[in-house]
This record gives structure tokens, sequence and C-alpha cells, in this order.
């Protein structure tokens, strides 16, 4: 949140001589599709057009929906780049254009999207981070299954992993979140009405991601994320206007990882932690000396890497006779409030003759909470010898 900080700032005290003041965001949270969110951020592109403010469309996808596409009548819109690919051609934001057009406002739908080889940037998100960044305010839209750390908690709950996902940091950036909310029993019904999807799709949908059970879940998720986003507003009004200087202990999140693609899951989890603590996240790999990972395993390395970068935490590897020591002593000395640790996989028998992990920690540590993360599909520290 350190950058959406910065941003209020230069918004309250203007940018700096010489330096270009980044753009607004707006985005319009669903939970998910037909619940209003492209509806909703094409109403309010109308009400600043009729009030006189250069606004254009830069990608907006109506599904053929005809009440949605009516809303987009009379807004200018800056032509789409067509882009071949494997025989067909695909229809993306043009990035360059929008730069070049350099509207005061720009719509940008799906901020999930992943574009066609051959486009600027692999994301729409990334695109609308330039447009950001080049001074342009966007309104945008998104559905919170889409997000990062949620990736874990929404395939639990719907038995899909979403493959498009963006980072949380895209949502904690933004100036303002919009909830577009309608009830579960609403949503249902639109679908049935075939205002969703074409008639040939409507029983399978029902019968997969629009079960009321998943509707009712994921509408949660969206309640609790929009939830987050204001207490943070909450708290920087607080901070910024000295309504309270007393504050608790930093809190401190420590995530112990395997060199293993099951580890993304504590990661996830422990963000999740550390973001509604408002604290730092830390993922820790210890590795015995002189022992060299396979190739997968080095992979699987890099990308625990890079999404503890993508989640604004801090990656650490240590080099260690004893997993178990190595892990209480980096939380002693970094003043670690919780240790995030998943269930272990190693049978009774080696734990009696190795010692369990977790157990160690949870004894050796003092006013450190530990966490497990249940799942059986996943492996951390706990499958290491010590």
């Amino acid at each position: 949140m350190a950058d959406g900080q910065a941003n209020d700032d230069t918004q309250k005290t203007g940018p700096v001589a010489g330096e270009k003041k980044r753009g607004s965001h707006k985005i319009f949270l669903g939970y998910a599709a037909g619940v209003g969110k492209t509806y909703t951020m094409l109403a309010e592109a109308q009400r600043r057009y009729s009030r006189g403010e250069d606004l254009v469309i830069g990608f907006v996808e109506p599904h053929k929906r005809p009440e949605t596409m009516a809303l987009m009548e009379g807004l200018e819109r800056v032509p789409t780049k067509k882009v071949p690919y494997r025989g067909t051609e695909f229809e993306e934001l043009d990035t360059d254009a929008v730069l070049a057009r350099k509207p005061a406002w720009v719509l940008v739908d799906e901020l999930a999207h992943t574009n066609v080889p051959g486009t600027r940037h692999q994301k729409r998100w990334q695109s609308v981070d330039e447009l950001l960044d080049a001074g342009i305010n966007v309104i945008s839209t998104v559905n919170v299954q889409h997000f990062e750390s949620l990736n874990d908690v929404v395939a639990q709950i719907t038995g899909i992993r979403v493959r498009e996902t963006i980072p949380d940091r895209v949502l904690d950036e933004a100036d303002e979140v919009v909830l577009v909310d309608i009830t579960p029993e609403a949503l249902i019904n639109r679908l049935k009405r075939g205002a969703i999807y074409q008639p040939d799709k409507v029983d399978q949908a029902l019968t997969h991601f629009f079960r009321k059970g998943n509707l009712v879940a994921l509408r949660e998720l969206s309640l609790r994320k929009t939830t987050e986003e204001v207490d943070e507003e909450l708290e920087r009004f607080i901070a910024t206007h000295d309504v309270d200087k007393t504050w608790g202990v930093h809190d401190r999140v420590l995530v112990p990882v395997t060199a293993r693609p099951a580890s993304m899951k504590l990661v996830r989890r422990g963000y999740q932690l550390s973001h509604r603590l408002d604290g730092d996240l830390w993922v820790i790999h210890v590795r015995p000396p002189a022992m060299l990972l396979g190739a997968a395993e080095e992979q699987a390395l890099e990308q625990l890497r890079n999404l503890t970068r993508e989640f604004g935490g801090h990656f650490v590897e240590l080099t260690g006779d004893n997993i178990a020591t190595e892990i209480i002593e980096f939380a002693r000395t970094h003043q670690v409030t919780f240790i995030v640790m998943g269930q272990s996989v190693r049978s009774r028998w080696d734990e009696i003759l190795h010692g369990s992990i977790v157990t160690k920690i949870s004894r050796e540590t003092r006013n450190i909470d530990v966490v497990i993360v249940a799942g059986e599909d996943h492996v951390t520290a706990e499958s290491m010898p010590t």
C-alpha cells in the first residue's frame, strides 16, 4: 500500500516540479459474470460525458447484451488493435492509440484479460499501469476470483482453477473501489432469462460455476475484499490526521517453503494474513549445505520468488543443516509474529526418527503464532530432513 499512499499524498500536495502525476484508477468489482460491472461502468461514463468530461472507450466487452451495448452509444471509442493469431484476427486494447489520444478518462474492461501474443503487454492490467503512469485516469472492471491471493480459495469453492490472475496490488493501489453487487438469486434469474449467456450454455453454467453455493461464497469474498479496502482507507485517514497515535506491534508473517509448486498455496495464505494485519511478508527457503536442486525445483523456487515479489514481500534463501533451527533463528531475529506452515506429509515413523519441524518450532518460539494450513496437496519444510 506504500505506492497507493504516495499517490494519495501527490494528489493532496501536488506533484513535484517536473514530475508527472499518476492517473487515478477506479475499479468496479464483482463476484461473477453478469452482476453488472460493465453496465455500471458505462452508466457512469455516460454521466461523466454529459457533464462535458473528456472520456473515451479504450476497450469494452458488451458480450452482445443489448442494454450494455446501448450505453456505449455516443461515447468516443479509441480504435482497437487488430492482431492476427493462428489464422484468426483478434481485437485488443491499443495502448499506443490511447496514449496518443491522451484523454482525461479511459474505460478499460476486464482487467484480468490475457492479451493475444503480439500485443504491447501480456496482460491488460499491465496496459492500465502504463496508462496510469502516463497521467491518464482509468475506469476498469474485474471479478474477485481473479486476484492472485484468492486463487486457492476460489479453486476450493468452485472446483475450478482460475488461470487468469492479477496481482492484489492492482486493487490495493486503486484510488476507488466500487462493489457491484446483486443477490445470488437475482443473478441466477438473469442467467435463466438468457441475459448473461446464450440459452444453450445456461444449464451447464447452473450445474457448474453458477451453483448457488458457489455464488454465495464468491459474493462473500468480494464483500470482504471491498471491506479490506475501506479499512485501509480509514487507517490512512487516521494516520494522516493524527486521530490516534497509539499503534500496536507491527505484525510480520513468515512462510517457510520448499522448492515445490505446492508451496505457492502457503505464500498466498501468508499474504492474505499479512495483508489483513497490514504487516510484512517474509518467505524463507532453507537449503542444506552442498544440496543441489534439480531443474524442476529451481524453477519452483523462481516461481515462489516471483510470487513473493508480486505480493510485495521479501524472499530469503538460507543454508543450514537443521531446517527448524534456521527458521526459529530467523523468526527471532526478525521479530516475526506469525509463522504459516503446511501440514506434514511425512510418515509417523519418520517423525519419530527425525522429529517434527512444526512441533519443534511451536515448542521453541515464544509470542509467535504458528498457523497450520490444511491441504493434502502441498508440501512444506516439514518434508525435508532435519
